[in-house]
């Protein structure tokens, strides 16, 4: 029998949940801070994560060592994840290579204190090491698997050095754990009991043995049954070992959406889902939207997958700088991958880079750590951030020596140069704000400006115009219109042939009222033809004001106009749409996708008419 018992009261929040498995345990989620904090105690615990806006993420182990992405490399089927199955549904099958890079995995030149140096030179708040991937190989001393690093030549537990090493230099310290396991042979097996007592009995270990962890970053977990997992078990456990601790948002990312086989089952309670959200949220390989109101963190790999292949390429630094400011302008926190070697050094090229955020963030860190994103909205200009009283300017597109910003409800007292202080020209009304800075006083990348304010800046405030998410030249480039062109299913009596294309496909402003339309018909649909195959990161389409219905609306694209792909279904109920053109890569879907033709399509069975204003194609 599954009973379940929640007990709430007015000041607090109490529950108690019999076993999602046939067993009669009660769990006591009491404890739970994403179910019982008031917000202020949420703030509290939150506060340093908020403060640190740059943490480094570390993927490492023994797949190093033949160059290949850390389980994305292994060639062998992956059970009950079918969006990225190799040889069919719940087919297990191992890879021989890569599951025995282990045997030759030595890393003597791994010194976690240089890391950590490293690490804080960059101005890197916290740091979140893989313990165990995708790829089932455990990268500390567990008792649970033999699969691990004390049956490597090197023998010691990374794990316990790293966050010792982390403890003895004050660093802020994660833990990365996969959930998905593809090598584990109990991994959503029946009924999952085995595998799901397994990899909580790693959890305990690794929130036990290594004294005070501030993260667990869980990535990932397949099946649609939500009774296959103890979610309540997981939570109560994790908190009541390490009460502070701070959670990501991928402990039950995939439940409820994995392999088909599998009857889909909803959580017990929905309570569980509010839970096994966690406490903030991941965009990964792109830059999150402008969001001050939850927190966020994106990871990104600078260089070219998440672990170390022997790659020539890294991210150049000026756009690692730019997502770093992207985050901190937008709210959130930058989360930047590092991929040691096979012996346990970083790269030159990324000590490089560590330098060189480093040197970044020392001139500009005022306007970065202990900040909040806003009040402006980011955007092409740059963005801000702000605390107490002050308001930080990036600002890397000017006008003619100014940048123009929406009013505020706070008067400026003063602006000036962040680093020298030089005071510069300003006006405020009750309409705009416009900031003056000769070309010789600006820096190449971002000025950095500091505005003195009135009072204190509320965290809640934001001003100006919508954020878009394709403002983020690094992550989505831009407009790639430049040589496309477009036709119809039906051509509307009304239409203007020679306005057709101009309007559609470039970059100009046009009269709000105008629209291209086709004709009433079921089905009614547009095509951009881009003459080329081009890496296509994402659409941004307008509606005219007033065209709004409920009707259901596809975007598809093709690289010949035969075999399409959809990215996205939405309702026609709106004047813009922002939609990345993404493609699955290394478990995470990634803006960047070639693509030669898009289409634009109503699917309403009744005869509609598709009327749009304008369509703008970025890409790389």
């Amino acid at each position: 029998m599954k009973k379940l018992l929640v007990i709430c009261h007015f000041f607090g929040y109490m529950a108690f949940a019999k076993a999602q498995s046939t067993k009669e345990e009660v769990v006591n989620l009491q404890h739970v801070p994403q179910l019982s904090q008031t917000l202020e105690q949420k703030n509290a615990r939150m506060q340093w994560f908020r403060d640190a806006k740059l943490g480094m993420f570390i993927h490492w182990g023994p797949c190093t060592v033949g160059k290949k992405e850390i389980g994305w490399g292994r060639d062998a089927n992956r059970p009950w994840d079918n969006s990225v199955n190799r040889h069919g549904n719940g087919v297990r099958s191992s890879d021989s290579i890569y599951d025995n890079y282990y045997r030759e995995f030595n890393p003597v030149d791994f010194h976690p204190e240089q890391w950590v140096k490293m690490a804080k030179q960059a101005g890197v708040k916290y740091m979140v090491l893989i313990t165990k991937h995708h790829d089932g190989f455990s990268m500390y001393n567990t008792q649970f698997s033999e699969y691990n690093i004390m049956h490597t030549p090197y023998g010691k537990d990374i794990i316990k050095a790293f966050v010792n090493a982390c403890h003895k230099y004050k660093m802020k310290v994660g833990l990365y754990y996969s959930t998905r396991d593809w090598y584990h042979p109990d991994y959503l097996i029946g009924d999952n009991k085995k595998y799901d007592q397994f990899y909580r009995n790693q959890i305990r270990e690794l929130l036990t043995n290594y004294g005070k962890i501030d993260i667990m970053w869980f990535d990932h977990v397949g099946g649609k049954d939500w009774t296959k997992w103890r979610m309540d078990s997981l939570f109560s456990m994790m908190y009541s070992l390490q009460p502070h601790l701070i959670v990501n948002n991928r402990a039950a990312l995939f439940v409820g959406a994995g392999a088909a086989a599998f009857p889909k089952a909803d959580p017990v309670i929905p309570e569980l889902k509010t839970m096994t959200a966690g406490d903030y949220y991941t965009p990964e390989g792109r830059i999150g939207s402008m969001d001050i109101k939850k927190d966020w963190e994106s990871c990104i790999h600078i260089g070219q997958g998440w672990s170390y292949r022997g790659e020539s390429f890294f991210t150049p630094i000026k756009d690692c700088i730019s997502m770093l400011v992207s985050c901190a302008t937008g709210g959130g926190n930058l989360l930047l991958n590092y991929d040691p070697t096979p012996l346990g050094s970083f790269p030159v090229q990324e000590q490089v880079i560590a330098q060189k955020m480093g040197t970044f963030t020392a001139k500009y860190g005022k306007a970065i750590f202990g900040t909040r994103g806003g009040p402006f909205s980011n955007g092409f200009w740059g963005g801000a951030t702000h605390k107490d009283n002050k308001i930080y300017l990036f600002v890397k597109s000017w006008d003619n020596d100014q940048i123009k910003l929406a009013a505020l409800p706070l008067q400026i007292q003063k602006v000036n140069l962040l680093v020298g202080g030089q005071r510069v020209d300003f006006q405020q009304t009750d309409k705009q704000i416009v900031v003056s800075v000769p070309a010789s006083l600006r820096d190449t990348l971002y000025t950095v400006l500091e505005l003195t304010m009135s009072n204190k800046v509320s965290d809640s405030l934001q001003v100006g115009s919508r954020s878009s998410i394709f403002s983020d030249a690094t992550t989505f480039g831009k407009i790639i219109n430049s040589g496309a062109s477009m036709s119809l299913s039906s051509v509307h009596s009304t239409l203007n042939e020679t306005k057709k294309n101009t309007a559609f496909l470039n970059n100009l402003s046009i009269p709000t009222d105008y629209a291209f339309s086709t004709t009433e018909e079921v089905h009614p649909f547009v095509t951009i033809n881009l003459n080329s195959i081009k890496n296509v990161t994402g659409i941004a389409i307008s509606n005219r004001p007033g065209n709004k219905t409920t009707a259901d609306f596809i975007v598809k694209v093709s690289t010949d106009s035969i075999a399409w792909k959809t990215i996205y279904t939405g309702k026609y109920d709106k004047d813009y749409w922002e939609i990345p053109v993404t493609e699955m890569k290394t478990g995470a879907e990634v803006p960047g996708r070639m693509v030669q033709y898009i289409r634009i399509e109503m699917i309403s069975n009744k005869p509609s008419v598709l009327q749009l204003r304008k369509a703008e194609v970025y890409g790389k």
